[in-house]
């Protein structure tokens, strides 16, 4: 696999309409994660979910650089404390703060708080890397964020703030931090490395920490009652929501960079209500139009040429 240059100028065309269109469908695949790891976790604890989820995708990763690439490249030692961060923030400790949170917080106030990843990456891309923050950027991002507080907070967005902050909200602030590491390291590791290949090692570091917090939530002894649903819940974790998301996030991240990449994390909380509207018949509701509107909107404006 050839990576590009990220210093050259970014891809045009069809290059780049490929690029938008996985970024798409990104963002469908996580929306529907949140579906998978709800049947997921209704027969197993949440960290023994994270694990499975993590070692079936380390195996797919692996098997598919050796059809690929004939095997993982060797590393030079520049790689080893940036994947070794890539491992720990963004598979381990992303996964631990996600679902510790789920465990007290519901799904829509917890979609809202990771919903606050794009403008943190904003920022943190233009103090890190001196990306601008131009009007239509800020515009987009505002708009992107309001549109989703409106889906997920049935358009009462007043009252989310009024709950207060629990500990829950404090794990999920946590998965936010996790991801800003995950994604800007991740743009600098790419500069030598693909995204297939930093993925694949960022996997490898962080899957085998899982092992003791899974033992304690029942690995060894609970996984016989696992129900069928919960293995392809697992399975589409794996395959889709971690191999090809991440893979396609990253493509997304080097050919754009990481503000204008990290802004269609924005819709996936829109996904993955429609997924529940659809799925679980949850009802349509003026908010979800209107938040959808929104949001849409915001990402046009976030990634408009300036």
């Amino acid at each position: 696999m050839t990576l590009p240059n990220l210093s050259s100028s970014p891809p045009q065309g069809r290059s780049l309409l490929w690029i938008y269109l996985k970024l798409v469908g990104m963002t469908l695949i996580w929306g529907g994660t949140f579906i998978a790891g709800r049947i997921a976790v209704q027969s197993m604890g949440p960290i023994c979910a994270a694990f499975y989820r993590y070692a079936v995708a380390t195996v797919i990763l692996v098997a598919w650089m050796l059809y690929r690439e004939g095997g993982l490249p060797p590393l030079q030692r520049r790689h080893i404390l940036p994947l070794t961060l890539l491992g720990l923030s963004g598979i381990f400790a992303y996964n631990i703060f996600f679902f510790l949170g789920l465990q007290t917080v519901p799904a829509s106030r917890a979609s809202l708080i990771i919903t606050t990843n794009p403008s943190v990456i904003a920022l943190g891309a233009a103090l890190v890397f001196g990306d601008r923050l131009t009007p239509s950027r800020l515009v987009g991002i505002a708009a992107a964020l309001l549109g989703a507080t409106l889906v997920i907070s049935n358009g009462q967005p007043w009252a989310l703030l009024s709950q207060g902050i629990t500990l829950g909200d404090l794990f999920l602030v946590g998965c936010v931090i996790c991801w800003v590491i995950y994604t800007l390291v991740g743009k600098w590791v790419m500069a030598d490395l693909s995204p297939l290949t930093a993925t694949t090692y960022a996997c490898l570091i962080g899957t085998p920490l899982f092992i003791i917090p899974a033992i304690q939530d029942g690995l060894l002894t609970d996984w016989g009652d696992v129900a069928p649903a919960a293995w392809l819940g697992i399975l589409y974790l794996a395959a889709l929501g971690t191999v090809v998301g991440f893979y396609w996030y990253y493509e997304g991240l080097q050919a754009i960079g990481p503000a204008r990449a990290s802004v269609f994390i924005t819709l996936v909380p829109v996904v993955a209500v429609i997924a529940g509207l659809v799925i679980l018949q949850e009802p349509f509701t003026p908010s979800l139009a209107l938040g959808g509107l929104l949001v849409v909107t915001g990402v046009f404006f976030t990634n408009r040429r300036s």
